[in-house]
């Protein structure tokens, strides 16, 4: 059983992988993009942010969907949509095309990476699902990651459209996969309601300051991270190839946050999420104040490894906060991680104009602080009412 629940995990890590690589393949790719369709790079990370912001928004469509009808179901669904038009993006013609198509490749991403959570925090109980959620978002986080070394390679061999074809294939072939080998599993609830689906979270101020938080995560994280290309490029002198090679440390990071992770928290306990938030704000302010390549690349695995501590604990404890509506609660928690996201690139496209790309890291170093601070007071109450027996069936 346990193998069989393994194999699943791996596909759908694989799944996630692409999906969320074919995000972050923008990170390298957006100097290449502005210069072919003749934009700035302001201008282009303007895709970016149509991905995430659909993104975003789509998963409060898709969370109470999959509570409904299944989560396996709405991941197959949504695999094949994203595949598509993630091919069709590398067919982008002008910016708005290429907006539209990045727009609708991140709405049916959105019925991908928090559905896949949620499906894997319903099939693990309480002792395994801290490590199963590590294992499937360090392979999310990876793909997003490693998506900068193959699209910088992809890009430096061929064209940024290389990289969104390539991605859309290899979604294809696994959204094929996932439709023979997923188990189908049933609906939660009797009828799709989304107003009803959302009464309870929204009036649980507990979960919404939880998911909050998230925001900003996505902010800090999303919205620093897709510029990191043009700061490696603008402080080295490197090329797409070596710079993607390079941002794919912080995917690193985010694979030994994941591995680690269980053991840290044991060990620190409350002192976890602000050890995450001191661990990103040193990563993020080396990133923004030097220019030596060793330390940009200790400080993108910090960077990673930062992320990933506080994104797996804040996603575990939302699930386990509304227990009886998984799908849901991944939607608010990605709703707010991807549209602070969308809120951050949009906010760095203005500092990177008026104040430089290495401010962005700077100012996302404190946001990333500020975070784990939070958490860590909210998460500790969280343990506390646990323990006082608030949530027996978590």
């Amino acid at each position: 059983m346990m193998d069989e629940k393994n194999k699943i995990i791996l596909i759908l890590g694989i799944m996630a992988f692409l999906a969320n690589g074919d995000n972050y393949a923008a990170a390298p790719l957006l100097i290449n993009i502005s210069k072919d369709l003749n934009i700035t790079i302001s201008a282009a990370a303007l895709s970016v942010t149509a991905y995430m912001l659909s993104f975003g928004l789509f998963t409060l469509l898709f969370g109470p969907l999959s509570d409904r009808f299944g989560k396996a179901k709405i991941i197959n669904i949504a695999a094949i949509g994203t595949a598509i038009f993630s091919i069709l993006g590398g067919f982008a013609f002008n910016l708005p095309s290429l907006i539209f198509f990045r727009a609708v490749n991140g709405a049916f991403g959105a019925g991908i990476l928090p559905v896949t959570l949620a499906l894997v925090g319903q099939s693990f109980d309480n002792k395994n699902r801290h490590k199963a959620l590590g294992k499937v978002m360090g392979l999310m986080f990876f793909g997003g990651a490693a998506a900068t070394a193959i699209g910088g390679a992809l890009a430096y061999l061929g064209s940024w459209r290389l990289v969104y074809i390539t991605y859309g294939v290899a979604e294809l072939i696994m959204a094929l996969i996932m439709l023979r080998v997923l188990e189908k599993d049933e609906g939660i609830v009797d009828k799709f309601d989304l107003i009803s689906a959302y009464k309870t979270p929204l009036t649980n101020y507990r979960f919404m300051r939880l998911v909050l938080v998230m925001f900003f995560v996505g902010f800090s994280v999303f919205g620093s991270f897709t510029y990191s290309g043009k700061l490696l490029q603008s402080v080295t002198g490197y090329n797409i190839l070596q710079v993607g090679m390079i941002l794919s440390l912080f995917g690193v990071g985010t694979v030994i946050g994941g591995r680690i992770a269980p053991k840290v928290r044991s060990m620190l306990n409350h002192a976890y999420l602000v050890s995450a938030g001191i661990i990103g704000f040193i990563s993020l302010f080396a990133m923004s104040a030097y220019t030596n390549i060793w330390i940009l690349g200790i400080g993108l695995i910090g960077f990673g490894m930062a992320f990933i501590f506080m994104q797996s604990t804040l996603v575990a404890t939302a699930q386990e906060k509304l227990h009886m509506m998984r799908g849901t609660a991944m939607s608010l928690a990605s709703f707010n991680m991807f549209v602070g996201g969308a809120s951050g690139t949009i906010f760095n496209g203005y500092i990177m104009s008026h104040y430089g790309v290495s401010q962005i890291f700077y100012d996302a170093g404190y946001v990333i602080l500020i975070a784990g601070l939070i958490s860590t007071v909210f998460i500790a109450r969280f343990e506390m009412r646990k323990k006082l027996g608030y949530y027996n069936n978590a």
